[in-house]
């Protein structure tokens, strides 16, 4: 761990993201695309994680990490697989109306969990096909047809079947129950679903949907930073994976005088504070010890620490500063944080190399870690294995600091300039 210790920011960086993009390499199903949630024996694959890593392959090609033509047949193995897939209402089918069931076997393909058609799930999906659909660019036979699939899939989803007869979006629906009963409220990482939901072009949602949600939203004054609120980290990061939002804004952020961007730096900043506060007593917490969002936990007990009782969580969305908070820190948050405050993003990262090197693998992080329950060294529990949507948002987060290109690869998209523009946004790049 010294060795890393010794190394250059961007050396650091470099190492960390390599390690990240790895799991891609190691967690798909080369026959179909399909990427493991986590590299737990016998995961199924989810959605949100295959599209991750189609957003990946083009940052392994420009990082001379895979051949360009290696990723182009990932990707078209991918797109293939879900534009042939069975779209229909019964249960074993891959999807519906367009969108996709959050968990698919890596193997067959088939829905497993009896997992909901997810709407951010496959939002998340259509932005890896996006990037994909930008990057290869090329005319050839192999990269004309990744053009043409992204298309074809992208005008099959049914967004306005979505609302379920709302005003906004619901967020999934099931072949035995229909549509899930709750939607999307409050500030969320649904801001690129309706930005690729307003700019569909053959189902697209009305306008007013936008402004609709926007209404629902939370703005707040913590520790004298005023911003538009979501406890969890990574609601502040998924949405900028793929859309630059630095110096754009809609109607809400006009009024508030400020952008999502700048709104994502002081989450970032609200949530280095707490951690510095730590107002429960948490072991470990600091200034260079934060990342607080949607992660695995030690699981859901009460355990005695320090002569008082704690309840602590499994998955769970941990939130600042009204939580949930049990004491679990995510690693992968904090450096995903990078290109809103890249001296606090990288100070933590030493910060773990120095004080939890036991937690780091071949420079992977974990999904999170609690040193206030009891395990093997210093970062006490330590999550089994790894998950996709970690590895991904620091391979996306770590590129777009080093060299915007999953930005400017879709500041290209005349999709997500048209859902912009009709969600509202003006200014900065779409000047």
């Amino acid at each position: 761990m010294a060795e890393l210790l010794a190394q250059s920011d961007e050396d650091l960086l470099d190492r960390f993201q390599r390690a990240a993009f790895d799991y891609f390499l190691e967690q798909t199903n080369p026959l179909n695309g399909l990427v493991a949630d986590t590299s737990r024996i016998g995961a199924p694959a989810s959605i949100a994680v295959v599209g991750f890593a189609l957003s990946c392959y083009p940052i392994g090609v420009e990082r001379g990490w895979m051949a360009r033509a290696d990723a182009a047949t990932r990707v078209l193995a991918t797109l293939l697989f879900f534009w042939d897939g069975p779209q229909s209402e019964q249960p074993d089918a891959i999807g519906y109306k367009g969108f996709f069931y959050h968990f698919l076997d890596i193997r067959t393909g088939k829905r497993v969990w009896q997992s909901e058609l997810s709407l951010i799930d496959t939002t998340f999906l259509l932005a890896g096909m996006l990037v994909a659909s930008v990057y290869f660019s090329a005319d050839t036979p192999q990269e004309n047809e990744i053009r043409e699939r992204v298309d074809a899939i992208y005008r099959r989803i049914d967004w306005q079947w979505a609302r379920g007869g709302g005003t906004t979006v619901r967020q999934g629906w099931k072949p035995e129950s229909g549509f899930l009963h709750y939607g999307w409220e409050g500030y969320s990482e649904a801001i690129i679903l309706y930005v690729l939901g307003l700019a569909s072009p053959s189902h697209p949602l009305p306008e007013h949907s936008f402004g609709a949600w926007n209404a629902t939203y939370q703005w707040e004054n913590i520790y004298d930073y005023e911003f538009l609120y979501a406890g969890p980290l990574f609601i502040h990061h998924f949405s900028h994976a793929w859309i630059d939002f630095d110096g754009i804004k809609d109607r809400f952020m006009q009024a508030k005088n400020s952008d999502y961007f700048e709104n994502s730096r002081r989450a970032t900043l609200v949530q280095r504070e707490y951690a510095r506060r730590n107002p429960h007593d948490f072991e470990g917490y600091g200034e260079n010890c934060w990342g607080i969002t949607a992660n695995e936990g030690p699981g859901f007990k009460t355990l005695k620490t320090n002569g008082r009782d704690r309840r602590f969580f499994g998955y769970a969305a941990r939130g600042v500063p009204y939580g949930p908070d049990d004491g679990t820190i995510d690693p992968c948050g904090a450096l995903a944080s990078l290109p809103f405050t890249p001296e606090l993003a990288i100070s933590a990262l030493r910060h773990f190399c120095a004080r939890y090197p036991e937690m780091i693998r071949d420079s992977r992080l974990p999904s999170g870690f609690n040193p206030t329950v009891s395990g093997d060294g210093a970062s006490g529990w330590v999550s089994e294995g790894y998950f996709g949507l970690d590895q991904g948002i620091v391979v996306l987060m770590i590129e777009n600091h080093r060299s915007r290109l999953i930005w400017n690869l879709m500041r290209q998209c005349p999709h997500i300039d048209r859902g912009l523009r009709r969600a509202g946004f003006t200014g900065g790049w779409l000047s």
